[in-house]
């Protein structure tokens, strides 16, 4: 369940860059000049909401940019911009303008608009030049005669023959182009990276902000579940307890005058029982499955699989016990996915796998159904990102429409405890 290594492009998919990026490097400039415009008239007080769209415009050009440095480094390049989420134009102004990632991306758009440029033309200009070597021989060959002066940089050239001394030059910068590019397109690409990539504040402060957020989502959920906790109780067991209660009560009434009243009323006081006990276990398995306890993770995700009405493909490879909470919030995440296949999906099967290597928990549940799941559309991934987020793990969803659907999970943990080979045991 490892990420597959993205192949880095070839060389000529670096000249189609490089000739792309020689007129977008130009469009930096332009938008250099007018976002420096923009900010020395907004210290005068005007143009705030062109300033936003001009700060907009510049962010999604230069994160184009950090993806294109990523996927040639191999390593994305993450955003570094601070939470964008004020509600009038003056608080949205006044962050962007603490932002440092608002100037570093100011600093790029020089930088790209000049350093970038001369790169991107070298790689152009050697490639053109290597054409125009190889192809002289051609060239001078169909074109009339006095096109081009006898005089050809170092050679004279007078005849056709004469003509082939320019194929070793097209050869040599061949060889020169093919060493050269790649390099040249990976030191910029490293320079986009030094500007455009989050500093360690800003890391720091998108860590803050993303904590804050998951401990306000954790202590919610957790409220959220107390309340449904107290509502299921007071609507459930209590309910039955209290009925239980009557029922003894009115058989010490009449036990002595009908006891065929009290033997009945004595009947529903056992079912009342039996009722309550049933629904004080399944509380109990909500909040902590007795199975997670007993058998571990591994057990109680092969236990959900049993139980779902679709043909289930199950595959664990835990060398252990992990952490309790752990445990519960792996179960849960499992447990939640696979109820989504059920309601949502629409699939035939499912499949479930569980990998521990050091350091991490990763889990997949993929189904062959309708796809088109969307984390931010509901349907209980936003419950299981939650979950997740509390133990500071994550959630990628691949769900094209169509199917099929992959929910890839993983959680930072350790192992609490190894497992027990049937040697050690007898031994």
């Amino acid at each position: 369940m490892s990420a597959a290594k993205t192949r880095p492009p070839g060389r000529f998919a670096l000249l189609g860059w490089a000739f792309l990026f020689i007129f977008v490097a130009a469009q930096s400039l332009v938008l250099f000049t007018v976002q420096v415009y923009m900010t020395a008239l907004l210290w005068i007080g005007l143009f705030v909401p062109i300033f936003i769209g001009v700060t907009s415009v510049v962010r999604r050009f230069t994160n184009w940019h950090r993806r294109w440095a990523g996927k040639l480094l191999g390593a994305p390049i993450p955003e570094p911009y601070l939470v964008d989420a004020a509600p009038t134009r003056l608080a949205r102004l006044r962050g962007r303008l603490k932002d440092p990632a608002t100037w570093r991306d100011l600093l790029w758009l020089f930088v790209n608009g000049t350093l970038g440029l001369t790169i991107f033309c070298l790689v152009v200009t050697f490639f053109i030049g290597v054409l125009w070597y190889l192809a002289f021989p051609l060239v001078w060959g169909v074109s009339p005669k006095g096109v081009f002066k006898e005089q050809y940089g170092l050679f004279t050239i007078d005849t056709q023959f004469e003509a082939f001394y320019t194929v070793p030059i097209g050869i040599l910068l061949a060889f020169v182009w093919w060493k050269l590019a790649p390099a040249l397109m990976r030191a910029y690409a490293r320079v986009t990276r030094s500007l455009l990539a989050p500093t360690e504040r800003s890391l720091l402060k998108q860590r803050v902000t993303q904590l804050a957020e998951s401990r306000a989502e954790t202590v919610d959920t957790q409220a959220a579940e107390l309340r449904r906790i107290e509502r299921d109780l007071h609507d459930g067991a209590q309910a039955r307890l209290v009925a239980l209660g009557m029922s003894l009560g009115l058989a010490d009434d009449v036990v002595d005058r009908d006891p065929a009243a009290a033997k009945e009323l004595l009947a529903e006081a056992r079912t009342a029982t039996t009722l309550a006990l049933s629904e004080l276990r399944d509380l109990v398995r909500g909040i902590h499955p007795p199975i997670l306890a007993d058998r571990g993770l591994d057990g109680a995700v092969r236990a959900l699989a049993l139980a779902s009405p679709l043909p289930s493909d199950v595959e664990i490879d835990i060398p252990g016990r992990l952490p309790a909470p752990v445990e519960s919030a792996a179960y849960f995440v499992v447990a939640e996915s696979i109820t989504n296949v059920i309601k949502h999906a629409q699939a035939t099967k499912l499949w479930i796998r569980l990998e521990y290597q050091p350091g991490r928990l990763s889990m997949l549940v993929g189904d062959d159904g309708h796809g088109g799941a969307d984390a931010g559309g509901g349907t209980g991934l936003r419950g299981i990102e939650r979950r997740l987020a509390a133990f500071d793990g994550t959630l990628v969803v691949n769900s094209p429409v169509g199917g099929p659907t992959v929910l890839v999970m993983e959680l930072p943990c350790e192992l609490s405890s190894p497992k027990i080979s049937p040697s050690s045991e007898t031994g």
